[in-house]
């Protein structure tokens, strides 16, 4: 049997500038399109795009952590851990996961209950707009046919092939594909408000 550390390793890994409640807001946005569950590689394929997206709209991105090339594409890997079931049942409860999403159970995320838009309290009303295109767009396609359009160098030129692992996708990369001018300067511009967002919850 594998033992997993200790509830308060885990954590100690999650940055606290990243919002797990909103992360499975977007999830469950997708998911309640799909009429309440959504393969879990398509979720995250979603998420990905939908980060890029704001990043290329607005210059920010929706979610504060790291980002990586995975064998089946790029990933928001706080996201994925929480996903997957990294974290413990009171991990996924205190940081706001499982009131909006149920662990996934064959390859399937779903959502807790039925939602509407304005239950998405985490995510402004340009994010949403961001979502609908993004849906628009690609919740046609299943997780495979994601996989094959983000493995596309034309799509996702960011995304580098991992050899089997994973390997990391700086923001500064993403910035620059996307279009981004002085991605550099946005880029420490994104990690001061990351920084405040640290501070406001260390006083939480």
């Amino acid at each position: 049997m594998v033992r997993l550390p200790h509830p308060s390793t885990y954590k100690q890994k999650i940055d606290p500038a990243y919002n797990a409640r909103k992360a499975a807001q977007i999830i469950a946005f997708f998911a309640t399109k799909e009429g309440g569950r959504i393969n879990i590689l398509k979720a995250m394929k979603l998420v990905y795009l939908s980060d890029r997206k704001s990043i290329q709209e607005s210059g920010f991105p929706m979610l504060e952590e790291p980002r990586c090339s995975m064998p089946h594409g790029p990933v928001n890997s706080t996201t994925y851990d929480f996903a997957k079931g990294v974290y413990t049942a009171e991990i996924s409860d205190e940081e706001g996961w499982s009131e909006f999403l149920k662990e996934v159970k064959n390859y399937n995320i779903a959502t807790a209950r039925k939602f509407s838009v304005s239950d998405f309290d985490e995510l402004s009303v340009a994010e949403v707009q961001y979502l609908e295109a993004l849906w628009e767009d690609f919740g046609h396609m299943n997780q495979y046919q994601l996989k094959d359009w983000t493995h596309d160098k034309k799509n996702v030129p960011e995304w580098e092939d991992p050899c089997g692992g994973s390997a990391s996708i700086p923001l500064s990369r993403i910035l620059g594909y996307v279009g981004i001018e002085d991605s550099n300067e946005q880029e420490e511009m994104i990690d001061d408000y990351a920084q405040i967002d640290k501070l406001f919850a260390s006083l939480n």
